[in-house]
């Protein structure tokens, strides 16, 4: 896997810069980009994501985004599969990455690699929503909940 665009330009434009700025204003700079480099990590080291699939007007979609949209990448699932939010209207076509056309909303989809695994359809509830995720993820991925890391110390 190549480096990401950007960090393929800042490469080719490390020794254009040095030349033009000073070394302190070039530290500075690299500094910068090095901070905002930082905070994509997660995002590329994961194999796996969350999408949800979502509509305007949706009732259920609106309580999860109030209730866990919050809380969902604080906590170790949200650590090991990122959320991304999609409209309903963005998977219709031929070229799109989910096994069976999405219907309602919410859909939490599974992906791994940019294909889907998974999907859970609608939201019933809180516990509802964490218990078969975590299920989901710990039987068909190497997602072990914090909850038993802790009963393993």
């Amino acid at each position: 896997m190549g480096y990401p665009c950007f960090i393929q330009i800042f490469i080719l434009c490390y020794t254009h810069l040095f030349r033009s700025i000073g070394a302190v204003m070039l530290r500075q700079f690299i500094f910068g980009i090095s901070a905002y480099v930082l905070t994509m990590v997660p995002a590329w080291a994961s194999d796996y994501e969350l999408v949800m699939v979502k509509r305007d007007g949706c009732v259920y979609c609106d309580i999860w985004e109030r209730d866990l949209g919050p809380i969902y990448p604080k906590t170790d699932v949200g650590a090991f599969a990122p959320l991304r939010k999609v409209d309903i209207s963005e998977t219709k076509g031929p070229d799109t990455p989910f096994k069976t056309p999405v219907v309602f909303t919410p859909t939490f989809v599974i992906m791994e690699n940019g294909r889907e695994m998974r999907r859970m359809e609608g939201y019933q509830s809180e516990d509802f929503f964490w218990g078969v995720l975590e299920m989901i993820l710990e039987r068909e991925t190497d997602f072990v909940p914090a909850s038993k890391l802790e009963d393993k110390s």
